[in-house]
């Protein structure tokens, strides 16, 4: 296709694209997404939360990256669509995977708890890189003024804290599926 001469031709150049790039912006951003919900299963819901500034700032650099490699160089509209379409695709047939219990559980990981009875489950808040500033945190945002004051802190895989106070009824129903519920539901040491 030959655009016609002037400044047209600059506008026919940022919006199309050739043909043999479309499979390599499929491909790109395919491999960006499958990258990034590995990594999102190895480091966490943590990734996800939102809990400082510095994690927004990762956050953001990362879409920065991925989205220059998904549509490469030169950008054009088209290649933007075409990549954009292809995450929402994939993101559909995720959804539709994740949709049983299993591969919910493979994807997205499980509920994990941190707090049990007022004690901190170091090895848990370990595996979920929660920091005990970034669980202070929460909690104050819960208004609790101590730890002690947290039946059980649990990690969503949304990357959310649940918090539940002392003293709440807590039905077993509710912790099912959940890392660690058996120390909540037996109760608080002593």
């Amino acid at each position: 296709m030959t655009p016609p001469q002037g400044w047209p031709a600059a506008l026919a150049e940022t919006l199309g694209i050739e043909l043999w790039r479309i499979p390599v912006v499929v491909i790109c951003a395919a491999a960006v997404y499958l990258t990034l919900v590995l990594l999102l299963r190895l480091f966490g819901a943590r990734l996800l939360s939102g809990l400082s500034t510095f994690d927004t700032v990762v956050a953001i650099t990362i879409g920065a990256v991925a989205g220059r490699v998904i549509i490469g160089h030169p950008p054009t509209l088209a290649s933007g669509l075409i990549g954009i379409l292809t995450l929402v695709l994939l993101e559909a047939a995720f959804g539709a995977l994740v949709s049983t219990v299993r591969m919910r559980a493979v994807v997205a990981g499980s509920p994990r708890v941190l707090v049990a009875h007022g004690e901190l489950q170091q090895r848990q808040m370990r595996r979920s890189h929660i920091s005990y500033a970034d669980l202070r945190a929460a909690l104050r945002r819960a208004g609790l003024s101590s730890v002690t004051q947290a039946a059980c802190v649990i990690l969503e895989p949304s990357g959310h804290l649940s918090i539940i106070r002392t003293g709440a009824e807590i039905d077993p129903r509710m912790l099912h599926g959940v890392i660690g519920a058996d120390r909540v539901l037996r109760g608080p040491a002593r």
